[in-house]
C-alpha cells in the first residue's frame, strides 16, 4: 500500500480540517533522515512558502532524494519561482482561455475594476464553474496543491500570473473545496490497503477503450496485468482523462497508438520529468513517429533499407524532374501515418505528383520509396537490446500491404508467428542494427527480405502486442518478460542506479 505523509509547517495550520494520521510538520520530515524504505510514499507539500531555500523547498528537495512521489516537485517550484520560466508554457493555455471566453461571454461580468480576475485552483478544481476545465489543465501544467490564477483582459484575454499558495490564506468556501479536491486526490493512495500491500510498485497501463487498431487488445491486456501482479507490480488500466494522476505511479506503460500531436507524447513526457519508468519514452516517440527522421537516421547508419528520396513541399520543379526518373511503382508515404495508413502506391509520374500534392497538404516533406512486392513482412519485437518475438505478417487478399483500409474497414492479412531461434541470422542482425539507433525500449521492426537482401522498412515504438498473434509462441512468457524489464527498471531506479 502506498503511504500519504501531509507535510504542513505546523500543526495548527491543519486547524480547519478533519484530523489526519497522515499529517507532519515540516521540521519532523526533515528530521527523518533518508532511511531505506520499500514502501511507496506519497508526499503532499502543503508548507506556507516554496522560495528558495524555505521548509516548503527542502521538503520537495528531500522527497524527491528519497524516492518518494511530492507535490509541488522541485521543477514546479523552480518553474513557479519566476513569470519569465513559467510564462514559457502560457501559449496554449492562453489559446484555451480565449476560445473558453467565445463560449462564456459573461465571463467579463466578473472582472475587476482594472479588468482582472483572480481564481484559486485546489489540485485542479475551481469553484469558478466556467473556468473548471481550464484549471485542470493548469494544474497539470504546474502541478501544485494550492495554485492563485489571476486573468487580464487586455485586447483579449491573458493568464497574467500563476502561483502557489498556502493553505492558510483560503477563505471557508475554499477551505471545503480544497478538502474534496485533495481526498479525490489521494484516493489511490488510501483505497484498498488489504488488496494492494502485497504489491511493491503501481504500472499505469496508458489505453483508449475507443480505439478501433489499439496496440493491444483487451486480453492481451489482462495477460499484461497478471503477469504483473504475480511480480509485485499493481498494474492499473487509465485513460487520457487521468493525466493529473499519473506522478502517483511508479511506471507508465503506452498502450495506445502514439503520436507527437497527441495526449501520447504528453504522457511519455510527463513520466519522464517525474522520474517514472515509461515505456515508450519520448524520445523513442519522437525518432519513430515520423519517418523522415527515421529514414535520414537509418540511412545515416548504414541501416540497409528501400532507395528513398523526400520530396519538399516548395521545390516543385525538383519534384517533376525526378518523378520522371524513377522506376514504378513507387511507394509515397506522410512522415507520421500507422497502420498502413497514409502510405500509397502510384504507378506513374503524373500520379506521383498529384499524390506527393495532397500529402503536401499535411507536410512540407513526403517520402517516395522504391516498391519491394513480398508475400508477407517481417516483424521482429526487441526490448532493451533483446528479441522477444518474431511474426510474418502477411499482405492482405488481393491488396499490396498488410493493413487494406478501402471500404471504410481496415482488414489485415494472416501472419505467423515463429521462435526467435528459426528467424534467419541476417533479418535478426539488421533489425537489432536499426533498434540500436533509437534507444533501449520496446520495439517493432518492420523489415522485408527479397534472397539475400533484407531492408528495414520502419521500426515502430509501442509495437503491437494481441492475445493469439505476438504471443502465439511464447504464450504468458512473453507478457512476463515485459513486466520483469519494467520491475527491473523500477528496482534500479529506486535503488538510484
Amino acid at each position: 500500500m502506498s503511504r500519504l505523509k501531509i507535510v504542513v509547517d505546523k500543526l495548527e495550520d491543519w486547524v480547519a480540517f478533519y484530523p489526519t494520521e497522515d499529517l507532519i510538520t515540516a521540521h519532523d520530515y526533515l528530521a527523518l533522515g533518508s532511511q531505506p524504505d520499500t514502501q511507496p510514499t506519497q508526499v503532499i507539500n502543503l508548507c506556507r512558502h516554496y522560495r528558495y531555500l524555505s521548509y516548503g523547498y527542502y521538503i520537495s528537495l528531500l522527497a524527491e532524494a528519497r524516492g518518494h512521489r511530492v507535490i509541488p516537485t522541485i521543477r514546479t517550484i523552480n518553474d513557479l519561482g519566476k513569470k519569465s520560466i513559467y510564462g514559457l508554457n502560457m501559449e496554449s493555455l492562453n489559446d484555451s482561455l480565449n476560445k473558453l471566453i467565445v463560449k462564456n461571454p459573461q465571463l467579463k461580468s466578473s472582472l475587476s475594476a482594472d479588468n482582472r480576475l483572480e481564481v484559486t485552483i485546489c489540485f485542479g478544481k475551481t469553484l469558478f464553474a466556467p473556468l473548471a476545465d481550464l484549471s485542470r489543465q493548469i494544474f497539470e501544467q504546474f502541478p501544485s496543491p494550492v495554485l492563485k490564477v489571476t486573468f487580464r483582459l487586455v485586447d483579449e484575454w491573458q493568464i497574467e500570473t500563476v502561483k502557489p499558495a498556502s493553505i492558510d490564506s483560503l477563505e471557508e468556501n475554499e477551505e471545503d473545496l480544497f478538502a474534496t479536491a485533495l481526498d479525490s486526490f489521494s484516493r489511490k493512495v488510501w483505497r484498498k490497503p488489504s488488496v494492494r500491500k502485497k504489491y511493491r510498485y503501481d504500472l499505469a497501463i496508458l489505453i483508449d477503450r475507443q480505439e478501433k487498431m489499439p496496440p493491444s487488445d483487451p486480453m492481451a491486456l489482462k495477460h499484461f496485468i497478471r503477469a504483473g501482479r504475480k511480480l509485485g507490480i499493481d498494474v492499473d488500466l487509465i485513460e487520457k482523462k487521468d493525466f493529473s494522476h499519473l506522478a502517483e505511479y511508479d511506471g507508465l506503460f503506452i498502450r495506445e497508438t502514439t503520436s507527437i500531436s497527441n495526449h501520447t507524447y504528453r504522457f511519455a513526457k510527463k513520466a519522464e520529468v517525474e522520474g517514472l519508468v515509461v515505456m515508450d519514452d519520448p524520445a523513442s516517440i519522437l525518432k519513430c513517429c515520423n519517418k523522415v527522421y527515421l529514414a535520414d537516421l537509418l540511412s545515416a547508419n548504414g541501416v540497409a533499407m528501400p532507395e528513398t528520396h523526400f520530396l519538399y513541399k516548395d521545390r516543385k520543379r525538383e519534384l517533376k524532374a525526378l518523378a520522371s526518373t524513377l522506376t514504378y511503382p513507387i511507394v509515397l508515404k506522410i512522415p507520421d501515418g500507422s497502420f498502413s495508413r497514409g502510405v500509397v502506391k502510384v504507378s506513374d509520374p503524373q500520379a506521383l505528383i498529384d499524390q506527393a500534392n495532397q500529402y503536401f497538404k499535411q507536410s512540407a516533406i513526403v517520402l517516395a520509396q522504391e516498391f519491394m512486392y513480398t508475400d508477407y513482412d517481417w516483424r521482429i519485437g526487441v526490448l532493451n537490446h533483446k528479441p522477444i518475438f518474431a511474426c510474418q505478417y502477411f499482405m492482405t487478399r488481393g491488396h499490396w500491404q498488410i493493413y487494406n483500409h478501402q471500404g471504410g474497414t481496415a482488414e489485415s492479412g494472416a501472419f505467423t508467428t515463429l521462435p526467435i531461434h528459426e528467424v534467419p541470422a541476417k533479418v535478426m542482425k539488421v533489425a537489432l542494427k536499426a533498434t540500436r539507433l533509437i534507444g533501449d525500449g520496446l520495439y517493432g521492426v518492420d523489415l522485408k527480405q527479397s534472397g539475400d537482401k533484407v531492408v528495414v522498412i520502419e521500426v515502430n515504438d509501442n509495437p503491437n502486442i494481441d492475445s493469439d498473434v505476438e504471443d502465439l509462441y511464447l504464450k504468458e512468457s512473453l507478457y512476463r518478460i515485459v513486466m520483469e524489464e519494467f520491475l527491473r527498471r523500477m528496482e534500479r531506479r529506486r535503488l538510484g542506479i
